[in-house]
């Protein structure tokens, strides 16, 4: 497993300084609200930008965890994990997919590096196609731990994945944007930065993530670095890398020697990174670059098959997880080729298509059941598991999106998944990043780190004493464990309406979006960023601006 060694940047005030400072140590997902603003406060981090200003504000925002002043803590589950395969039914598939390493082999595209690396390994290798022998896979991920500490730049905010953990991080991907005057259009820089604004804002959501959407009006050669900037001086929280060149994953393990120091990011996994299959069953060099970036620099990769079943993978819910796991092995293992010990995570990506249209279909039964497969797998192969998220097909934050997310988010939560990619914003199958669907999707995250933690069984939670108070026939609105628990005993939302059919006539009858709108407005206008050392913001400042002048503009 990785060193835990602590970090903070605001107490560098020297940033060529590479060691690892003393600060106070990372919070577990199990320690209160009291100590994370505690710690917060002896790291010096700004608690402005999360509206910690007390008052009833922050008490409302407390109880319903929908918004700035109640950040959360990654999820410890309480909640046993759903399985829907018995100890036949997994060996059934892992044997499967072991002829499918053997006999049919994943191919390593453009990538002379990778096919020598397999060949000492003992693969045999023929052109760009690899067959393993039966257990080299498994063999080379003993060395992958099952759980490891992604830092943040503020401590309080750095995750553990794997295990009972669960991670929420934003929509990743999208080019278009379904913005707050209800304007589907091209992602810009501006979208980019105002959603990690509010993934940093929002209660439920621990991770900054990725691509939160495609800033179209940025160069493709240039635009990871402004996505990288924003992510590492708009937020606290820990971040996602760029994966679309080689260099560019460089330019990310740079950026990140800047704010952490050279030392620490060798030591320690800083930032965590999508490597996707070409399903079915390649992986071709652009990936396979970023995949040895990362991995040589000990940082987190997940390997995760991209599957439309019946485009990409069988129609089949058995056979495509005998697909999924073939090409987590073949992908995880070569990461530990590269550097034994380096974080991986088996991911999956499963979706079904419509056989009338050949469109992808969300928050239906089979990928539910992929996902719950995967997830067994993953375990019996010590590894973190990804899946799942907020998705939908829909067009609009409407009744569909609402149902179909609600299905998909479920399954994940249920799954046992470590880290969750898509959790908030993703509309149309992924091509918008949503505003409004972002603010209510939060709020079913919230939903959803209140129900994985379970049933509460401490002499509190057992409520004799207010058995005993109110006695039968009465009513329990005025007794004394009522009234010191009223305040957190249930989820308040955030986003719905559960007043009198005349207080929302005269509030302007206004739907779910609409309120949902409104949050996202007031939240990126109360908006002020964390505190950071203005040594480490101007060596990340100057970087971005010597890597642009280096290279023209380039939109392809």
């Amino acid at each position: 497993m990785a060193k835990t060694d602590e970090y903070d940047p605001l107490k560098r005030p020297d940033p060529s300084h590479k060691s690892a400072s003393a600060g106070p140590q990372p919070l577990s997902g199990r320690q209160s609200m009291v100590e994370n603003l505690a710690v917060e406060q002896e790291a010096g981090a700004s608690r402005r930008a999360r509206g910690d200003r007390g008052g009833a504000a922050a008490r409302r925002a407390a109880r319903s965890g929908g918004g700035p002043g109640a950040q959360q803590a990654f999820i410890h589950r309480r909640i046993r994990p759903y399985e829907v395969l018995d100890e036949e039914g997994l060996a059934l598939i892992e044997a499967n997919a072991d002829r499918v390493l053997e006999e049919i082999g994943i191919e390593f595209r453009e990538d002379a590096e990778a096919l020598q690396l397999w060949r000492e390994a003992g693969a045999d290798v023929k052109g760009e196609r690899v067959h393993f022998p039966k257990g080299l896979c498994r063999a080379l991920l003993k060395s992958a731990p099952s759980v490891f500490t992604q830092h943040a730049r503020n401590p309080a905010r750095s995750v553990e994945i794997g295990g009972d953990a669960t991670v929420f991080a934003p929509v990743y991907g999208p080019p278009f944007v379904r913005d707050l005057d209800g304007k589907r259009r091209y992602a810009t820089i501006e979208d980019f930065r105002n959603f990690v604004k509010l993934a940093y804002l929002a209660p439920s959501i621990h991770h900054s993530g990725g691509t939160v959407c495609e800033p179209v009006d940025v160069p493709v050669n240039k635009r990871h670095l402004d996505m990288l900037l924003a992510h590492m001086t708009l937020s606290d929280k820990p971040f996602m890398g760029s994966v679309t060149a080689p260099e560019r994953a460089q330019d990310t393990v740079e950026m990140c020697k800047i704010l952490f120091g050279a030392e620490f990011v060798d030591n320690n996994t800083v930032v965590i990174n999508l490597i996707n299959a070409n399903s079915p069953m390649v992986f071709d060099e652009t990936m396979l670059g970023a995949a040895k970036v990362y991995a040589r620099n000990n940082q987190a990769t997940i390997v995760t098959p991209f599957i439309l079943a019946g485009a990409m993978s069988p129609v089949t819910v058995a056979g495509t997880l005998t697909q999924v796991l073939a090409e987590v092995l073949a992908g995880a293992a070569f990461t530990q080729l590269v550097r034994p010990g380096a974080p991986v995570l088996f991911g999956t990506f499963a979706s079904s298509i419509s056989m009338q249209s050949g469109a992808p279909t969300f928050g239906t039964p089979e990928p539910a059941l992929v996902s719950y497969g995967a997830a067994q797998l993953a375990r019996r192969l010590g590894l973190p598991f990804r899946t799942g998220g907020s998705l939908c097909a829909s067009k609009v934050p409407d009744a569909q999106a609402a149902y179909e997310s609600a299905n998909t988010l479920n399954a994940t939560l249920l799954a046992g998944t470590n880290f969750v990619l898509h959790s908030a914003g993703w509309l149309e199958g992924g091509l918008a990043s949503c505003y409004e669907k972002f603010v209510m999707d939060v709020d079913q995250l919230g939903m959803a780190q209140k129900f994985a933690a379970g049933v509460d069984l401490s002499e509190n939670g057992q409520a004799m004493d207010a058995i005993r108070e109110v006695g039968p026939g009465s009513h329990y609105l005025g007794c004394a464990h009522t009234q010191a628990n009223f305040q957190t005993a249930f989820y308040r939302s955030s986003v719905a309406d559960n007043n009198s059919f005349e207080q929302w006539q005269a509030e302007g009858e206004k739907t779910a979006p609409q309120r949902a709108n409104g949050l996202a407005r007031r939240w990126l206008e109360g908006y002020e960023a964390p505190a950071l050392d203005k040594g480490i913001a101007d060596g990340l400042n100057d970087f971005v601006a010597r890597k642009k002048e280096s290279m023209p503009d380039a939109f392809t």
